[in-house]
């Protein structure tokens, strides 16, 4: 089929959208799923210090916790949940992946060694995995084009959202049982306080997970007659991709900088510490808040952002916003670690939000008006795949290599502030050309 036949497929067969008002629910639950998903991933990140101390690990083993651990099959999965999501009921797979991801979190606070923590964390993913490829083609089969700037920036908003509640949590569990002391559970018994975070935080995926599983899932959009109805394959998504790969790989690069660098920033708490003698609760506190007060504004204002754009005639729209996002993200984490105190260094993290923010809601949206409807699910598992193997293993891993092997621990800013340098700079000579490729590919997939 050719590509005007192609297009006329999609005008003329598309199925009916469901109605705004549902369309918003679905949107916002996913959003709160991806928020507690964000929270149950991060919560570790604040808890670095009192667990290397109970549990005696290095900082290469903090590192292995937050990236490998939670990445082995988060990074896997998504490809055969993909093309079960392009078959199934998108709705049911999200559930059963809350439901594990939230028990796991659990499981990570009853942990009493490396091995047993290694072995939650993993859990956490293979639960984290069914998200991916199922929200985003959710929430773009509910919306026209034209109109899903703003639900796509809103679910994107779930990253700040969940980061600032997660600080926020971490900071009230600590400063409690500071006073508290160790916290015994009906069933589980005398807990320390990192493990009592965990316990809190997993809980409330049980009641999303039942939300889901009631949830009606919109009929699919935008198909472009691939390949005949439920008969399209992963292979058909790396076909797809591959007839366009300089593209791809370009637009791909740029979420996958801000996914490391946003990755190595788990260890912000632990910085700040040895630093600048932050103590971990106050760091959770301020970092909360500004997630709370930023994030969620600038992802929003992205998204709004876009559709003003896309509204003028510049389909290319997410594609500039993502540039200039990457471009504040990379050069401010260099710079933040560098800083002669934490205050400073903290308005830096302030800024480095912003393009953080930009290029998580403008990527998400950038990807669905590239990708066809009948592979949609395959090639946002893809998409989730290449940036979440890239952010999970290079950038915690790079810190934390770093900081034991060259460096020192007490010298950690500048294992952190050497992760935009050496993954950020090579990808600012290919923008201009990924940017003239992208403007092609979406004239194709939306007209």
């Amino acid at each position: 089929m050719n590509e005007s036949a192609a297009n006329t497929v999609s005008q003329n067969s598309a199925p009916p959208l469901p109605s705004r008002r549902y369309a918003w629910y679905t949107t916002v639950l996913l959003t709160i799923v991806y928020i507690f998903s964000y929270i149950d991933r991060t919560i570790l990140n604040l808890l670095v210090e009192p667990i290397k101390k109970d549990l005696q690990l290095t900082d290469t083993e903090i590192s292995i916790l937050m990236g490998p651990a939670f990445g082995l099959f988060y990074v896997l999965l998504p490809i055969p949940l993909g093309w079960l999501a392009d078959r199934r009921n998108r709705a049911w797979i999200v559930g059963v992946g809350v439901t594990l991801w939230s028990a796991a979190t659990i499981g990570c606070g009853l942990a009493r060694n490396f091995v047993q923590l290694f072995t939650a964390r993993i859990m956490v993913g293979v639960g984290e995995a069914s998200l991916s490829p199922c929200a985003l083609p959710m929430i773009a089969d509910s919306f026209p084009p034209e109109k899903r700037g703003k639900p796509i920036a809103t679910y994107s908003a779930a990253l700040s959202l969940g980061g600032g509640i997660a600080s926020l949590a971490g900071a009230s569990v600590l400063i409690w049982t500071e006073s508290a002391g160790s916290i015994t559970l009906p069933l589980l018994g005398a807990l320390k306080a990192w493990q009592f975070a965990f316990v809190v935080v997993g809980f409330p995926g049980v009641i999303l997970g039942l939300l889901m599983f009631m949830l009606r899932e919109p009929a699919r959009q935008e198909r472009l007659g691939l390949a005949g109805e439920g008969k399209t394959g992963i292979l058909d998504a790396f076909r797809y991709v591959l007839s366009d790969w300089r593209m791809y790989l370009g637009f791909v690069a740029i979420v996958c900088v801000m996914t490391t660098v946003a990755y190595s920033q788990g260890f912000f708490a632990a910085m700040f510490e040895r630093t600048w003698g932050w103590p971990a609760k106050q760091f959770a506190v301020y970092n909360g808040i500004m997630n709370l007060a930023m994030g969620p504004a600038t992802v929003i204002a992205t998204g709004w952002y876009i559709d003003k754009l896309f509204a003028k005639g510049l389909k290319d729209a997410p594609m500039r916003v993502m540039i200039a996002g990457v471009i504040i993200l990379t050069s401010t984490h260099a710079l933040a670690p560098l800083m002669p105190n934490g205050t400073l260094a903290f308005g830096m993290i302030a800024i480095n939000l912003i393009g953080m923010a930009s290029v998580t809601a403008a990527g998400s949206a950038a990807l669905m008006n590239v990708a066809p409807g009948e592979i949609r699910s395959q090639m946002t598992a893809l998409y989730f795949l290449t940036i979440s193997v890239t952010g999970l293993f290079l950038g915690p891993t790079t810190v934390g290599i770093l900081s034991d092997s060259v460096f020192g621990a007490e010298n950690i800013r500048y294992a952190v502030a050497l992760v935009p340098v050496i993954y950020g700079v090579p990808l600012m000579f290919t923008l201009r050309a990924t940017l003239r490729r992208y403007r092609r590919r979406v004239d194709e997939v939306i007209g």
